[in-house]
């Protein structure tokens, strides 16, 4: 069987089949396109048909390869994460716009999973201190691993929100909590069928994370310190009133690259106390 072969005969959508195929072959996705008559050995295609059945069964191409590109990195992926996306990447950046190029500062991440957000701002960030925290064992090991094969420190802790940072504060914190509401159609669609329910579903309206990080979050944050928070796209202004609630000041939105409210955020004022 040929590359045009293979990708032609493969019932999945051309361009995850061409990312399907180049995983099984060890090729870039040039290679490819640039020769669609090349034979390809028997251990490929059995792979590539093994994994575009699975495809055509909903499985996130994510967990079939076992690998997500994010922010620049390649990032080890298992049905125990969440798969990193996109939009998630407007933290990272919110996040370093504030962060300074060289000097020491202390960032945050809650509910890591992958380790997505913490790796990519170390990665950027290299003097910065990056406490990531993650409730769930198996979540926790992939981020290790992740830190390891790139090289980057994180000082990872095992804990529920800022139950594993008592008394300490932080320049920034950011986090994508689960934020579906239980019984949200979307569960049953999708790649959310195969993700963690852990990391999507927070309570009956989806914010029950975001009530408790914005609780607490002033007494963790430096003052002139901001956090930020990814949610869905139609609960901006929820969020906004949670961080306010949470005397965070400056409270803000905002889009993603498709134009839709991702992540909100506030800042801890120069008068801040501790709670």
């Amino acid at each position: 069987m040929t590359v045009g072969e293979a990708l032609r005969g493969a019932g999945i959508d051309a361009r995850e089949a061409r990312m399907l195929l180049a995983a099984a072959a060890g090729l870039p996705h040039s290679r490819l396109a640039a020769d669609p008559d090349k034979p390809l050995d028997e251990s490929v295609c059995a792979q590539f048909e093994t994994w575009t059945a699975r495809r055509r069964q909903g499985e996130p191409v994510a967990y079939l390869t076992g690998w997500r590109e994010f922010f620049g990195i390649t990032l080890a992926v298992t049905p125990a994460v969440l798969i990193p996306r996109h939009e998630s990447e407007l933290l990272v950046e919110r996040a370093l716009a504030l962060l300074p190029a060289q000097a020491p500062c202390r960032v945050l991440d809650l509910g890591t999973g992958s380790g997505a957000l913490a790796l990519a701002i170390k990665h950027e960030r290299p003097a910065a201190q990056v406490v990531a925290v993650e409730a769930s064992g198996p979540a926790l090991e992939v981020a290790r691993g992740n830190a390891m094969r790139l090289g980057l420190e994180i000082d990872w802790r095992s804990g529920v929100w800022f139950s594993a940072v008592p008394g300490e504060r932080f320049d920034v914190i950011v986090s994508n909590p689960p934020y579906v509401a239980q019984g949200d159609p979307h569960l049953a669609q999708g790649d959310l069928r195969f993700e963690p329910v852990g990391a999507l579903v927070s309570g009956p309206d989806g914010l029950e994370a975001i009530r408790a990080i914005t609780h607490e979050a002033i007494g963790h944050l430096e003052r002139g310190g901001w956090i930020f928070l990814e949610h869905g796209f139609d609960q901006a202004e929820a969020v906004r009133d949670c961080l306010a609630a949470g005397a965070l000041a400056q409270v803000d939105t905002w889009r993603d690259l498709a134009g839709h409210p991702r992540v909100s955020g506030g800042r801890a004022g120069s008068g801040t106390q501790a709670r």
